[in-house]
């Protein structure tokens, strides 16, 4: 009797691995992209553009309005993306440090962890190898450095970032971040208007620049793009709203030209502020999303 029960134990396991283990051996992966041994890997098969990733991949960086705010904080915060087939939802961080009397300044930020749910129909599409399209990622860390070059003359204050982009952010085979590493420059300038109202002001402001990351292409190992943005501060008394039109464009022409209007609201509270921001994906980056952060500032 018992050795017919382990007979039957056997048997059982040996029914149920080929199921429990149908998303290990990505069985299911070859079948839906006709893969055979002796084609390229799946890296190769995925597209390292802000179209076919997570919506933290490689984001269109945020906008500089010409100057080096003073002073140095530290802002923590979360954000809800919403897409059809990708909801995601993420917690991030970001230092900021002023110096030399604000003529530089140092940025470090990224998504501390990413949760994501994807539809079947997104996974096939962006090639992923995440059998049931759901489960957390860390983010990319990014560093860059704020250099003030003119301020305060009757030419447009004129500021220079240079960042770059570290490949920390893990989950590729979900496709939720690249793997790889990016850069990116420019030049923002912006003039500011209170017409001698010191409780309201306006400040219009553009940027242009370059943007540049390593792709999977063995003929072409890097996408080289020009950012671009626009945009206009409105600020009274505590209040500071900002809207302003954001992207850069690749030239593979895969989903890399993204796209982004953004609305940003910030109160300042007696020692720290609240930040909101609406950003809607015109192209190629097609989320909506939400954040919401709170900013500690620090003492220099």
């Amino acid at each position: 009797m018992y050795i017919w029960r382990m007979k039957k134990w056997i048997i059982f396991l040996f029914c149920i691995l080929p199921v429990l283990g149908f998303s290990d051996d990505y069985t299911w992966w070859n079948t839906i992209h006709g893969w055979e041994p002796g084609m390229p890997g799946w890296r190769d098969w995925m597209h390292i553009t802000p179209g076919y990733l997570g919506p933290n991949a490689m984001p269109v960086p945020e906008v500089k309005k010409g100057y080096v705010p003073a002073g140095s904080n530290l802002e923590l915060g979360m954000s809800l993306h919403f897409m059809t087939g990708d909801p995601t939802q993420d917690i991030f961080g970001k230092f900021y440090r002023s110096f030399f009397e604000n003529k530089i300044a140092v940025e470090m930020y990224g998504v501390l962890v990413e949760h994501y749910a994807m539809s079947t129909t997104i996974r096939d599409e962006r090639v992923a190898r995440d059998y049931d399209g759901k489960g957390f990622a860390i983010g990319d860390f990014y560093f860059s450095t704020l250099i003030q070059l003119l301020k305060d003359r009757k030419f447009p204050d004129t500021m220079l970032r240079m960042a770059c982009r570290t490949a920390s952010g893990n989950k590729l085979e979900a496709a939720r971040y690249s793997d790889s590493p990016g850069y990116f420059f420019d030049l923002s300038l912006s003039k500011e208007y209170s017409g001698g109202n010191e409780n309201m002001s306006i400040r219009p402001f553009v940027s242009g620049g370059f943007h540049s990351w390593q792709t999977n292409d063995e003929q072409n190992l890097q996408n080289d793009a020009y950012m671009y943005a626009l945009g206009t501060d409105l600020k009274w008394a505590r209040w500071i709203v900002s809207n302003s039109l954001s992207g850069y464009s690749g030239y593979k022409n895969e989903r890399d030209k993204p796209m982004v209007y953004t609305f940003d609201l910030n109160h300042s509270l007696k020692k720290n502020s609240i930040r909101l921001q609406y950003l809607y994906g015109i192209r190629d980056w097609k989320y909506q999303t939400i954040k919401l952060s709170y900013l500690i500032y620090l003492k220099n």
